[in-house]
């Protein structure tokens, strides 16, 4: 291998390993010993009547909202790593094509020497030229014959020539625009991250100022809202309307998230030790042998939606009206997600957050 092909793919490996780094999320949030969110069944015991408990929904309602900006802000790193993903593999194959089409070019330029140098030794006359002083009848037929086919073969070698330059020209631009792609993505994840780790931190300190017996009736308050929300949804009748049985690909969905129950949540994460929501929804279709895009901002997009009352389990129920959160539908109004920083993977009741649509990964 030349010294400029080892070059060219020396460069694309390491766009590669550059990416792979600029991808990890780095520091993890979730707390060693998070208390999972409860189930559609469990209840929770109502709050004593104090006057902190204004104080207390305050501050669940100012963690709501951090919590939230960092998951959209996750979305937007997501997607930046997706892209820079595929860029970096089109910017491999843009190389890979240099190489070859630079190998293919150094071949033509030494066929066009070797014919330059052939009429040199001929006194640098053309064939037509030296058909004229010959004397010979069938040798100036056997000549005109070689001259017309030396004619059109000179004129494909130029052609080629041209378009084999043009080809290179094209890769390099091709190759240019995707490392500037690669660099606004670069941009795009690092302000993402560092939305992602200032939301995490305000809410961290806001959680930090709490006594311990405060944190307790924080997590019960936040259990009691998720219950009064699934217990409104349930009390339309909806699972009445729901009665689809899960698709085979459904099933080993639904088991691969029951199985991650209790990993923590993470930012970023595809597992297999921890997760972010979206990280657990395509890591559990993948697991199904579906690819399904890696953000639930995009599942909303591109997946087929489907009516809340045709959903079956292994539908993805995407939360929110900026599509931010996405769970795994179950069956009997439960869903399992990986719900935010400092919580793990859990079951949870469809019904306790405000639902956008559903959406079918094998339909």
């Amino acid at each position: 291998m030349g010294t400029g092909k080892r070059g060219l793919l020396a460069a694309a490996v390491a766009v590669v390993c550059a990416i792979t780094v600029l991808g990890a999320p780095g520091t993890a949030f979730a707390s060693p010993s998070p208390t999972p969110s409860p189930s559609t069944s469990s209840t929770t015991p109502p709050l004593p009547s104090t006057a902190s408990n204004k104080d207390l929904e305050a501050v669940r309602t100012k963690l709501e909202a951090l919590y939230h900006d960092a998951a959209v802000a996750t979305d937007a790193y997501n997607a930046a790593e997706e892209a820079a993903k595929k860029q970096s593999a089109q910017i491999v194959e843009l190389a890979k094509k240099i190489v070859a089409g630079q190998e293919k070019l150094d071949d033509l330029k030494d066929r066009a020497g070797a014919a330059a140098r052939a009429q040199y030794r001929t006194g640098g006359l053309p064939d037509e030229a030296q058909l004229m002083l010959t004397d010979d009848p069938s040798e100036f037929l056997d000549g005109a014959g070689r001259a017309l086919q030396g004619q059109r073969a000179t004129k494909g070698l130029i052609s080629e020539l041209a378009r084999t330059q043009e080809d290179l020209e094209q890769y390099s631009k091709d190759a240019s625009t995707q490392w500037q792609k690669l660099e606004a993505g670069r941009k795009t994840k690092a302000a993402a991250q560092k939305k992602i780790e200032k939301q995490i931190a305000a809410a961290e300190k806001l959680e930090s100022r709490l006594e311990k017996k405060e944190k307790e009736r924080l997590e019960q308050l936040e259990a009691q809202v998720a219950l009064e929300a699934q217990t409104a949804w349930l009390d339309t009748g909806i699972l009445d309307d729901i009665d689809s049985a899960a698709s085979v690909q459904g099933k080993r969905a639904v088991q691969f998230a029951t199985a991650q129950i209790g990993k923590p949540y993470v930012w970023g994460a595809e597992g297999p030790d921890s997760f972010d929501c979206s990280g657990l929804t395509s890591e559990a279709w993948r697991s199904a042998g579906q690819a399904i895009p890696r953000t639930s901002q995009e599942q909303w997009k591109q997946l087929p939606h489907i009516a809340v009352e045709d959903m079956r389990p292994g539908d993805l129920i995407i939360y929110f009206d900026d599509a931010s959160h996405v769970a795994l539908y179950v069956g009997d109004g439960a869903i399992i997600h990986a719900p935010r920083p400092g919580r793990t993977v859990t079951l949870a009741g469809a019904g306790s957050m405000p639902i956008l649509g559903v959406v079918r990964p094998d339909a």
